[in-house]
C-alpha cells in the first residue's frame, strides 16, 4: 500500500503550518535553501507514492521508488552544474559546504614503495601500515556489494584488474592514481577486491539456494519466527540468477562490453568529480555518491539484465538503468568541461599502444566470433547435411556444378550402368 491520501494529508498540513504559523526569516540566503529542499521533498513524497515500480520489492516497493526519485534529483543536479561557468560551478558548491569551493592542497601520493624498509628500524613495515586506512575496508565492501549487483566472478574479475590498468594508465592525470605496484595488485586487486568477490559469491550461492517460500507475520505463532521473518524482509523476494552469455551472440557480447565500460567510467568518475569541484576525498558528499549507487545500482543491473536477456517481453531500457546510464554520461562531461587541460595530458606512448592492441584484439575477436565463425560454421552445416543426403540416396537440391550434385550424379550413372549388366 502507497497511502497516497496520508502522504497528501501530512504533506498539506506541513504546507499550511509553514504558510500560516511560521514566520519567514529575513535571509535571501537561507529561504532560498529552504525553498530547494522543500520543492525536492515534495516531489519525492510525489514519487514515492505515484512512480512506476520496478523489478525489487523489498524491503518495500516504495524504498526503490524513493531512490527513483532521487537519481532524477542528482541528474537535475548534475545539468544545472554542467550548465555553470567553471568558477560559479565550484563556488555554488559553498552553499551546500562553506568549506568546499577551495583549490585542494597537493598530497604525496605512492611514495616509498619498499615492502620491508631496513632504513626504519623501529617499524620495517610502515608502508603497507600506511596502506591501512579506511579505504582498505570501503574496497572490500564496496567489491562485495558490486559482486551482488553484477552476479558473475568474470566480470567483476576484468572489471577489477581493468581498473588498475586504468589507474596505471592516468597517473599522470590524477596524483592519487600513482600507487605502490603491491597496493595495485596485492592489496586492490587480491586482497581488499578478491575476497570482497569471493564473499559476494558465497552470498550469491546461498540466495541461490534459499527456499522463497513467504507467510504473512501474523500468521507465525513464535516471537523467533516473527524476528527471523523481520530480517527476512530485507532479503530478495525471489531470485534471478544472472546468465551473462556474453560470446553467444552479438547482441550479448555488446551489452557485456558496453556494462564493462560504464562500471569502469562511473569509477574513474569518482575520483575526477572530486578533483575538478574540489572535494576532499573524506568529504560526506563523496559517501553520500557512493551510497547513492550502491542503492541504484542493483536495480539497474537488473533491469539491463531483463532488457537483454527477453527483449520481446522488456521493449525498453528501464527506468533506473535509463537515469544510471544518463548520470555516468553527465558526471563525465563535467569533469571534461571543468577541468579539459587534465584530460587532455596526452598519455604516454607505450601506454597508448598498449591500448590500441587490446581494442584491436578486441575488435579482431568479435568479428571472427560472431561473422566469420558463425558463417563458416554454417557452410559446413550445410556441406554435412548434403553428405547427409547423399548416404541416404537422396539428390540434394544444389547448383547444377556443385561438387556434390556432380559427384552425385557421376555415382548415380555408375550405378545404373552396372545394374543393366
Amino acid at each position: 500500500r502507497t497511502h497516497t491520501v496520508t502522504v497528501l494529508f501530512i504533506l498539506t498540513c506541513a504546507l499550511v503550518y509553514i504558510t500560516l504559523l511560521e514566520e519567514t526569516p529575513q535571509d535571501t540566503t537561507y529561504n532560498t535553501k529552504r525553498g530547494i529542499v522543500a520543492s525536492i521533498l515534495v516531489f519525492l513524497c510525489f514519487g514515492v507514492t505515484q512512480a512506476k515500480d520496478g523489478p525489487f520489492t523489498r524491503p518495500h516497493p516504495a524504498y526503490w521508488r524513493f531512490w527513483l526519485c532521487v537519481t532524477v534529483v542528482y541528474e537535475l543536479f548534475l545539468i544545472f552544474i554542467l550548465f555553470q561557468t567553471v568558477h560559479d560551478g565550484r563556488q555554488f558548491m559553498k552553499y551546500i559546504d562553506p568549506k568546499l569551493g577551495v583549490p585542494l592542497p597537493e598530497r604525496d601520493y605512492g611514495g616509498n614503495c619498499l615492502i620491508y624498509d631496513p632504513g626504519n628500524n623501529t617499524d620495517p613495515f610502515h608502508n603497507i601500515w600506511d596502506k591501512m586506512d579506511g579505504f582498505v575496508p570501503a574496497h572490500f565492501l564496496g567489491w562485495y556489494i558490486k559482486t551482488l549487483m553484477i552476479r558473475d566472478w568474470w566480470m567483476c574479475m576484468i572489471i577489477s584488474v581493468m581498473f588498475e590498468f586504468l589507474e596505471y594508465s592516468l597517473e599522470h592525470q590524477l596524483p592519487n592514481f600513482s600507487e605502490c605496484w603491491w597496493d595495485h595488485w596485492i592489496m586492490d586487486v587480491l586482497v581488499c577486491n578478491g575476497l570482497g568477490i569471493y564473499c559476494g559469491m558465497k552470498t550469491l550461492a546461498w540466495l541461490s539456494m534459499k527456499p522463497y517460500q513467504w507467510q504473512g507475520l501474523w500468521n507465525i505463532p513464535t516471537y523467533k519466527g516473527k524476528i527471523k521473518r523481520i530480517a527476512f524482509q530485507f532479503t530478495p523476494y525471489s531470485w534471478v540468477k544472472f546468465e551473462w552469455k556474453p560470446a553467444s551472440n552479438l547482441r550479448r557480447w555488446l551489452a557485456v562490453l558496453g556494462i564493462i565500460f560504464m562500471f569502469l567510467l562511473a569509477e574513474l568518475n569518482t575520483f575526477y568529480l572530486k578533483f575538478v569541484l574540489w572535494m576532499p576525498p573524506e568529504h560526506y558528499l563523496v559517501l553520500l555518491r557512493l551510497v547513492f549507487f550502491v542503492n541504484v545500482g542493483g536495480v539497474a543491473m537488473r533491469e539491463i539484465y531483463d532488457f537483454m536477456d527477453d527483449p520481446k517481453f522488456h521493449k525498453k531500457l528501464g527506468q533506473q538503468a535509463w537515469l544510471v546510464a544518463a548520470i555516468t554520461v553527465t558526471e563525465f562531461l563535467i569533469v571534461v568541461k571543468y577541468d579539459p587541460n587534465t584530460i587532455m595530458l596526452p598519455i604516454p606512448f607505450f601506454i597508448m599502444e598498449c591500448w590500441l592492441l587490446g581494442i584491436l584484439l578486441i575488435f579482431i575477436w568479435t568479428l571472427w566470433r560472431f561473422f566469420i565463425r558463425q558463417k563458416w560454421t554454417i557452410k559446413q552445416g550445410v556441406h554435412w547435411d548434403m553428405a547427409t543426403l547423399y548416404q541416404k540416396g537422396q539428390s540434394p537440391d544444389l547448383p547444377q556444378f556443385h561438387f556434390l550434385q556432380i559427384w552425385f550424379v557421376t555415382k548415380t550413372q555408375i550405378a545404373d550402368i552396372q545394374s543393366t549388366n
